[in-house]
């Protein structure tokens, strides 16, 4: 279905409800610069570092295309974990799993409080920006704890410049994209009303250092587009 939501007049702030959920699926390829590519990437890091026994959490899984595909070629016997906390997401999510046979946990819990197990892998798909900063360090410490000794921790954020004016520009850049998959001038305006105050992102510099400061050893990015970057941080 394709993404509509924003072709009318809003008059709420952002939220994943069942009109989001609908059409996400085609909000994310049409609203994320080469998303795609990044799950690829995603994939790629999952198989490298998936251990016989392992577990993943996906944290915002949304409709569980991701874990979808990364059940697909798994070689190995470990647990696929996908959380979020809106349940319009979770049910479409549900659907595709039993569509495509993937054995995969779905639970609606809060990522902030949930009693993780121990993991080699977490993912975060564009989903850390929309947790408010003050707790945000904290959702990073306790992913960071649940982690296996060389776990990894991968995750995909919109980012923003320090520099006023290549800020500007590449915000310019994405909406120019964004054009080019069909949105008009009013959708555009209407999402970054409505997403105001609700997605703050960090600088790529600010994730960085976030991850460090939770005690990974290594973090950078490994696929960035304009404002929209991939990170892996090792543990």
């Amino acid at each position: 279905m394709n993404d509509k939501v924003f072709a009318k007049p809003i008059k709420k702030q952002f939220e994943f409800d069942e009109e989001v959920a609908a059409v996400f699926d085609d909000m994310l390829a049409r609203s994320v610069p080469f998303y795609e590519e990044s799950q690829k990437i995603t994939e790629f890091f999952v198989y490298k570092n998936l251990k016989e026994g392992g577990v993943v959490y996906d944290l915002g899984c949304s409709t569980a295309s991701l874990l979808i595909n990364i059940n697909r070629k798994l070689k190995v016997k470990a647990s696929l974990v996908g959380l979020d906390n809106s349940e319009a997401m979770l049910s479409r999510a549900r659907k595709k799993c039993e569509a495509f046979g993937a054995d995969i946990e779905l639970q609606n819990a809060d990522i902030l409080k949930y009693d993780y197990k121990k993991a080699n892998i977490f993912i975060s798909n564009y989903t850390l920006q929309f947790i408010r900063p003050l707790v945000r360090e904290e959702l990073i410490q306790k992913i960071a704890n649940s982690l296996e000794d060389d776990g990894i921790f991968i995750f995909s954020e919109k980012v923003i410049s320090h520099h006023s004016k290549l800020n500007k520009d590449l915000i310019e850049c994405y909406y120019d994209f964004k054009k080019t998959q069909g949105y008009s001038e009013y959708e555009i305006m209407q999402k970054r009303e409505a997403l105001e105050n609700v997605l703050v992102p960090y600088s790529e510099e600010e994730n960085i250092k976030m991850a460090l400061k939770a005690g990974f050893s290594h973090c950078e990015v490994v696929f960035r587009w304009a404002n929209f970057a991939t990170f892996i941080a090792i543990k």
